[in-house]
């Protein structure tokens, strides 16, 4: 089956989870968007009236089935991939990682958005900055702790048992991510987490995932993202 994602085609974002666990797998998608017409034919995917239409990329469709929202979609590629537990219960546990993922990804955002999308970060940056000082006091900790220990209960090579899932690749994403947006404040703060930083370096030295990171296919992180680099909010 060729796999069409629908998303932004500038930025990373949320599709970009999505793009690693295809990568990863090696499987035969196209990023629709990023084609000659793909933005009308993913708008015109969400302004239909019948069935299930999606409420904003990314989306996928496979065959007829058109699904929605990051984790869902990872959640019906995990086992087709082969990057997810094949029992319901850790397929269950593996969604509820990557949930917990994006709702971290949703705070990430948050730290240079506060007030709301709708304003530019220059309207906001003295509640930005409280936001990010807030953020790596309290979230960073809390969330990059919790999988830190997930990891460390398992001896350090996969968050769920002895094989990679989509969780794990999402996890790269995010220390990728944070390295880049707060360059200052990650690196003070990887020795908290020494199995997440090694999880990062060792999927990016996967071959289909350092082939797809030198590659056009891999969007550079830029300031339209979530992942933002804001010299203010980086002290």
């Amino acid at each position: 089956m060729t796999y069409e994602l629908y998303y932004w085609p500038g930025i990373q974002g949320r599709g970009e989870y999505v793009r690693l666990a295809l990568e990863e797998a090696g499987a035969d998608y196209t990023d629709v968007a990023r084609t000659d017409r793909g933005m009308s034919a993913m708008t015109r995917m969400m302004d239909v009236a019948s069935g299930t239409p999606p409420f904003a990329p990314p989306f996928l469709k496979a065959g007829k089935l058109v699904i929605g929202q990051t984790a869902n979609i990872l959640l019906y590629l995990g086992s087709r991939l082969g990057l997810a537990p094949k029992a319901d219960a850790g397929q269950l546990w593996a969604h509820q990682l990557q949930l917990t993922i994006m709702d971290f990804v949703v705070e990430i955002h948050d730290t240079h958005h506060p007030l709301g999308p709708t304003l530019y970060y220059e309207d906001q940056r003295a509640p930005a900055k409280r936001r990010t000082d807030e953020f790596w006091k309290e979230r960073v900790p809390k969330y990059l702790g919790y999988f830190e220990r997930l990891l460390a209960d398992r001896g350090g090579s996969f968050v769920i048992g002895r094989r990679l899932t989509y969780v794990d690749l999402s996890l790269f994403q995010i220390v990728a991510g944070l390295r880049y947006a707060f360059p200052k404040r990650m690196s003070r703060f990887e020795s908290d987490i020494p199995a997440l930083i090694d999880l990062h370096d060792r999927i990016s030295h996967r071959p289909h995932i350092t082939a797809y990171l030198a590659s056009d296919r891999r969007i550079a992180f830029n300031e339209d993202g979530i992942f933002r680099r804001y010299k203010a909010l980086d002290l």
